[in-house]
């Protein structure tokens, strides 16, 4: 049995890169936690993935450009989103005074 706070051991102030670290992994699915500090995708950059992602936003702030919708999604804590395989999305921003966190669930479709 594993067990933690997705909380907890956060960055006193902004790292270099953003943080992703593997949770729990099986085969077919993975869950991470993602913490962002005012990182974004580089520009002209998507994310493209080959697995479903449902994603939720813990604490912070970030906008989600989905390919094809006219704006991005604004997340606030408790916000979450479901990306189908090969649905190409980025991270347009995230909060730079604090912590944005988030908790990603992949899985193969």
């Amino acid at each position: 049995m594993t067990n933690g706070n997705l909380l907890a051991a956060l960055p006193a102030t902004r790292p270099p890169a953003e943080a992703f670290e593997v949770l729990v992994e099986r085969a077919g699915w993975k869950v991470e936690r993602i913490v962002s500090w005012g990182h974004v995708t580089a520009p002209g950059e998507w994310f493209d993935q080959t697995t479903d992602e449902f994603v939720a936003l813990l604490s912070g702030a970030a906008r989600l450009q989905v390919e094809g919708e006219p704006a991005p999604r604004e997340l606030a804590p408790g916000d979450w989103v479901f990306l189908p395989a090969r649905i190409r999305h980025r991270v347009e921003w995230t909060d730079e005074g604090k912590p944005t966190v988030w908790l990603a669930i992949h899985a193969v479709p």
